[in-house]
């Protein structure tokens, strides 16, 4: 009986060694991302200057939301007929070792949505690379894009005598 509890817990100690080898072996080979808000040096978005880190992602942070502001397709929005309320758009993207952005994702209501956000993010310049450690690594960026639909005078109208006629 001793045995048989011996050799199994022999195993399953080999099985946790060998495991835990195997992520070692992967996390030396394959560099992890690093977040935007933990990374050691950001990414420069060009024309942003300067050596402190916090200075250099509120310049990046507001140019990010610059282009974002000035390419969105509102016209979109209008087209989609959406209930009046406040929309939010989830977009995640990477910053490659080059500096470029990649992987982007989003989540939103409309597909349509999504697709204006992934196709506004693809306008982001290259950017000087994130460094972890001295080393270039790829940044993960989470970005919120918000806006908020209003009735439309004609609905407010609609409204008004709603209320008026309570």
């Amino acid at each position: 009986m001793f045995k048989n509890i011996f050799l199994v817990c022999t195993l399953l100690m080999g099985m946790n060694l060998f495991a835990q080898n195997e992520s070692d072996t992967s996390t030396i080979t394959k560099e992890a991302d690093v977040p935007f808000a933990t990374i050691e040096n950001v990414p420069v978005f060009p024309g942003c200057e300067g050596s402190d880190n916090m200075i250099l992602k509120k310049c990046m942070s507001d140019n990010i939301a610059r282009v974002v502001s000035e390419n969105f397709d509102m016209k979109l929005v209008k087209s989609l007929d959406l209930k009046p309320r406040k929309y939010r758009i989830a977009v995640q993207f990477k910053i490659d070792k080059t500096g470029n952005v990649v992987d982007i994702r989003s989540r939103a209501d409309h597909e349509m949505l999504e697709a204006e956000a992934i196709r506004v993010v693809s306008l982001l310049p290259q950017m000087r690379p994130g460094k972890q450690r001295g080393q270039e690594v790829g940044v993960l960026y989470a970005l919120p894009i918000i806006f908020e639909v209003e009735p439309s005078a004609k609905a407010e109208r609609r409204l008004k005598r709603k209320k008026s006629g309570d």
